[in-house]
């Protein structure tokens, strides 16, 4: 009892990666933005392998501010994984996320919010005039955004904008595959008619350079196909990997009888349908694994709301344990994050 009495409203999760320039700023200004909205909060900030200084920054800034959680990972792991983590560990029943570069305003989180209070489950940014190249960025961005919402039925078309707003029990013990966090909130499995984009505000990046480049499109496209079988609850399992892969074995069978016959169209088309089914069983099984195995291992968690002596030593749920060991503590703590979702 008295540990929910301490769990605070609102989680604020912000992956990072080599940010040393912009945690410092950023950490101002959601602590300004927070205090205004009024609420009992915690910015948690997972640093996903950072080769820079900005895990010393964080190391400070958790010195500090009691509010702040550092989650440090045992290596890169990518942004779906680092938010997976975030996940993890948020408190709060509202969980807020936003991209550590500086572009996402802090000040459009009151915004999400209030569509959450009106009833969503999902509050997603769209954003307003990017600051970004428009033929190797915005353009085929676009495309993608709607052919996510076609594949899932979720109306968002922007699901590149880091500023997400979420019940907790829509994101607790998630596990995202490398890439996945691009189709959220539709991979979640929330409900459509749940689901809300507010528009959002796009700033330039505060420092350092940006660690997305054209090829993301490709594997978004790569992804499409899978995402109808992925959304679906309870999510498709290892069976489902076999019978694609069967699948497209007789594929390529049928193609090489075409090809032996001469029928150019008929094998080109066969063999693109193998090429797409290979695919969409590659995503299945990666979230087989993903929910078998968990995507990151914490090294620690620093906050300094700790005892000087604990400080290093992490929450009692999340701490130094290697993954297995991490994955029977939060069961013990009744949390599941290998389950599936319902």
């Amino acid at each position: 009892m008295q540990l929910a009495a301490r769990r605070p409203v609102l989680s604020i999760v912000v992956p990072v990666y080599d940010e040393e320039g912009n945690v410092g700023p950023l950490h101002e200004e959601l602590t300004q933005v927070a205090g205004r909205i009024g609420r009992s909060y915690e910015l948690i900030f997972v640093n996903d392998g950072s080769r820079d200084r900005t895990l010393q920054r964080l190391e400070g800034i958790a010195e500090d501010d009691p509010n702040v959680r550092v989650i440090d990972l045992d290596g890169n792991f990518g942004e779906a994984a680092a938010l997976s983590a975030g996940f993890n560990t948020a408190r709060g029943e509202v969980v807020v996320t936003l991209d550590g570069d500086g572009q996402n305003d802090p000040c459009d989180i009151p915004a999400l919010l209030a569509r959450l209070e009106a009833g969503c489950d999902a509050v997603s940014g769209r954003r307003r005039r990017r600051q970004q190249a428009f033929a190797s960025r915005v353009l085929p961005s676009w495309v993608a955004n709607r052919l996510i919402a076609l594949a899932t039925g979720v109306p968002v078309y922007d699901c590149g904008c880091g500023l997400k707003a979420y019940r907790r029990e829509l994101v607790a013990g998630a596990q995202l595959p490398r890439g996945m966090n691009r189709f959220l909130p539709a991979i979640l499995g929330v409900d459509p008619a749940r689901v809300a984009e507010v528009e959002t505000r796009d700033r330039p990046r505060g420092s350092g350079a940006s660690h997305y480049g054209l090829s993301r499109v490709a594997v978004v496209f790569r992804d499409l196909f899978a995402l109808p079988l992925l959304v679906r609850r309870p999510p498709p399992g290892r069976g489902t990997a076999v019978a694609l892969g069967a699948g497209a074995a007789g594929l390529v069978a049928l193609a090489l009888v075409a090809a032996a016959r001469g029928w150019l169209v008929t094998t080109v088309v066969l063999v693109a349908a193998a090429a797409v089914a290979l695919g969409v069983r590659h995503d299945v099984i990666r979230f087989a694994d993903a929910r078998q195995h968990g995507v990151f291992r914490v090294r620690r968690v620093l906050h300094g709301s700790a005892a000087p002596e604990n400080r290093h030593r992490g929450s009692r749920i999340l701490g130094e344990e290697p993954a297995a060991d991490l994955r029977s503590a939060l069961r013990r703590a009744g949390h599941d994050p290998l389950r599936s979702r319902s």
